[in-house]
């Protein structure tokens, strides 16, 4: 018996299909009702069982209070977590439909008009989920990483040490460092009147999911306690080379403003802050040939350049 029958046979569920094999390996799965469920086979190593049981109690508070993210399923003996005879944990998230909001490194389709309202309805979901998250009360052992101040830009970024990352040119190297320097002194003085809290902390165009007009939000396995603008920042890295990129930041901004205000002026800087941790997630995850280190490096050293200019 595989991991993905030993993990479906724990919720009476039958498999469908696989749909992605990255950080975590999720499968389409049916449940003995017949509804249609995910379910993740966790990535050994990353996430703990009580960092997990985190993420799944917070989806499921998320999603009681009805905002449009996936809520997780109890096996057949009612625990929303299992461990495998192998060691790797599984969980079950009830299914959101939809289509991904696009696809990394491919221009997103459809007219500016279209972009921009799609944006402007991300802003206003990221908004309810924060909204949502501070009417909550965490529990006292809910724990998640911190994507706080240390975890951007410490010594030992949560996503490794990006600006040693071997394939850098000693000048790339040096402007990324200079861009970690402002990235935390922004940081420490935005921190002064903003609140840190959970935030999704992987709100990339694969985890958006579009049906019609409805937006829902899946994946939360990188969600972390962090600035909220993090989330805004994480959906404008993927936008940096399109060409109403200027459109679309106002108006994933102008989205979260109708529910939230925070320091929108930040914005770029947590668009900074994703483009610089995502140098480093290649540099720990993926083989040195591997096409995506120079797209990341590049669109790091790019952004990177443009907010040390705008700094001066």
């Amino acid at each position: 018996m595989t991991e993905v029958e030993e993990a479906a046979a724990l919720w009476g569920a039958r498999i469908q299909a696989e749909l992605r094999n990255r950080e975590n390996a999720v499968y389409a799965i049916a449940l003995p009702d017949g509804a249609r469920a995910a379910l993740r086979l966790h990535r050994v190593g990353y996430q703990n069982p009580a960092a997990i049981r985190s993420e799944l109690w917070w989806c499921a508070e998320l999603a009681r209070s009805g905002v449009a993210v996936p809520a997780p399923v109890a096996s057949t003996n009612g625990d929303h977590l299992r461990r495998l005879h192998g060691g790797r944990l599984a969980s079950v998230m009830s299914w959101m439909e939809g289509a991904p909001f696009g696809e990394s490194l491919v221009p997103l389709t459809g007219t500016r008009t279209e972009q921009t309202a799609r944006h402007r309805a991300l802003g206003q979901l990221l908004a309810q989920v924060h909204d949502a998250t501070d009417r909550l009360t965490l529990p006292p052992d809910f724990t998640r990483p911190r994507w706080d101040i240390d975890g951007l830009t410490g010594e030992n970024p949560l996503w490794g040490r990006f600006w040693e990352h071997p394939a850098l040119s000693a000048e790339d190297a040096a402007l990324l460092v200079r861009a970690r320097d402002l990235l935390h002194e922004r940081l420490t003085d935005h921190a002064r009147h903003s609140a840190l809290g959970p935030v999704h902390a992987d709100v990339l165009r694969e985890n958006i999911l579009v049906d019609g007009d409805h937006l829902s939000l899946i994946d939360f396995d990188d969600s972390g306690i962090g600035f909220r603008l993090y989330d805004l920042g994480t959906v404008l890295s993927q936008d940096l080379y399109e060409p109403h990129h200027p459109a679309l930041q106002q108006a994933l901004i102008e989205g979260y403003a109708s529910l939230r205000q925070d320091d929108f002026n930040m914005v770029p800087l947590f668009t900074l802050a994703r483009v610089l941790a995502s140098v480093g997630w290649a540099m720990t995850r993926l083989p040195p040939e591997h096409p995506v280190h120079r797209s990341h490096i590049a669109r790091a050293v790019m952004w990177a350049g443009r907010q040390l200019s705008a700094a001066n």
